[in-house]
């Protein structure tokens, strides 16, 4: 029953999922913003009207799911309300996950959702659409002022603000106990080199669609478009001696029977059983496989690897979630105030306390209960450590993520081998620069 249970958690997580409440009436206000056409929106004006007046609006908010089963975005819209008595609202609230937001944005962008959380590497097609709004005021103060540079950084196009960094975004290494130690857990070598049953498997190898991927290729010293993936004067330098080590370790690991590969088998059904040792994953889905594993489960940075005779640090992408606001949101001023008030320090709290994702905001990661979770030590040390920005130029999203994510794939179907690994990367290059 626990299997099936995770199994259905972890495929909730990943959907659009359903209308989850609308026609609910509560009342709100904002700051004012300078229209809805895409242009700066700020939050320090008042939005006019007579002393007293309620106003009657709607407002769509797209969250992911977890934000919706555990109640958060339910008690931040009563909280919310009961700040701001100037507006009667009728809130619309939708799950859509921050990894499909964009996609379901520009399906229709005036009938999109006038607030909503979304992965920053969506943030140049967001931007080149005219469906985001840029930040301004006191919106832009608080997160410049309570923020580290780099994470603020994730939420910025072409040195403009436009959303709401609430969480880091990367992966981290998740283990089992029974299965490993501290000393196995710091290199790829001493995972695989484990003693496990025979049904069990050392590591579970899952690209992401190039998101993991990159780790190898990454902390190995390589690069797409040089270090932030906009320059591509820099070009792609996977080809080379080292990126073909890198490939050759990979066919070699895919190709392991202790390594489980995402697609034949899936993690839900093998951690109950203690069939897997050490996988990556966020912070998001820690509260699931803390419930199957308890205190079996182990939390760690992603460890080194040794292609060619020399350790490497695998670097996985760091980048953040983030609120963003309808650049044609019909009530722009109560938009920016609830993105606003999402993103503020408390609602990051009570984010972390009810769904395990590490505030973003100085004032939240500095309290006691985010210094002393290990979730949380783990992730800011994978975050400072363990990662690379991850490049959101739009040249790289157009193409990294179509031609980095087919490589594990054909190395497991055998369309890439150690005989023909230098042409396959060739080629590959060559599709990534190609103008």
């Amino acid at each position: 029953m626990k299997r099936r249970t995770l199994a259905m958690l972890l495929a909730g997580a990943l959907s659009l999922s359903l209308l989850a409440g609308c026609g609910k009436k509560d009342t709100t206000t904002s700051d004012a913003p300078q229209g809805n056409n895409g242009g700066e929106v700020t939050s320090d004006a008042p939005q006019g009207g007579n002393e007293g007046e309620v106003t009657d609006i709607t407002l769509k908010v797209w969250c992911p799911s977890n934000q919706i089963d555990t109640g958060i975005i339910d008690e931040q819209q009563k909280a919310f309300a009961a700040e701001h008595p100037e507006w009667n609202i009728t809130w619309e609230v939708t799950a859509v996950g921050e990894d499909k937001c964009k996609d379901e944005v520009l399906k229709d962008v005036e009938a999109a959702a006038d607030v909503f959380f979304f992965a920053n590497d969506q943030l140049p097609d967001l931007v080149s659409a005219g469906a985001i709004a840029q930040l301004g005021g006191a919106t832009a103060d608080m997160v410049n002022s309570s923020m580290a540079q780099s994470v603020i950084d994730t939420a910025m196009s072409d040195g403009k603000l436009y959303a709401i960094p609430f969480t880091h975004n990367t992966f981290f290494m998740f283990y089992d106990k029974t299965l490993l130690n501290e000393d196995q857990i710091k290199t790829m070598e001493g995972i695989m080199s484990a003693e496990t049953a025979d049904n069990a498997y050392n590591f579970y190898f899952e690209s992401a669609g190039g998101w993991k991927l990159g780790a190898w290729y990454y902390g190995a010293g390589l690069s797409v478009f040089g270090s932030d993936g906009s320059d591509l004067a820099a070009g792609v330098d996977w080809n080379n001696a080292t990126g073909l080590a890198v490939t050759n370790y990979l066919i070699d690991l895919i190709n392991n029977p202790k390594c489980g590969y995402d697609g034949e088998i899936a993690v839900s059904e093998l951690i109950e059983d203690h069939r897997i040792a050490a996988w990556w994953d966020g912070a998001w889905n820690y509260d699931m496989y803390h419930d199957v594993l308890g205190d079996d489960l182990g939390l760690a940075v992603i460890p080194t690897f040794n292609p060619d005779g020399n350790d490497y640090q695998l670097l996985g992408f760091y980048g953040s979630k983030c609120i963003g606001v309808n650049a044609k949101s019909k009530n722009p001023a109560a938009a920016v105030a609830l993105a606003a008030f999402l993103g503020n320090a408390d609602n990051q709290t009570l984010r972390f306390e009810k769904s395990a994702q590490i505030p973003t905001h100085n004032d939240s990661a500095n309290s006691d209960a985010v210094k002393a979770n290990e979730l949380a030590t783990v992730l800011v040390n994978e975050s400072n450590n363990c990662s690379v920005m991850q490049p959101v130029s739009t040249t790289f999203s157009a193409r990294y993520w179509t031609y980095a994510g087919a490589i594990p794939t054909e190395i497991r179907s055998k369309e890439i081998t150690k005989d023909n690994a230098q042409a396959k990367l060739d080629t590959f290059v060559s599709a990534m620069t190609a103008e």
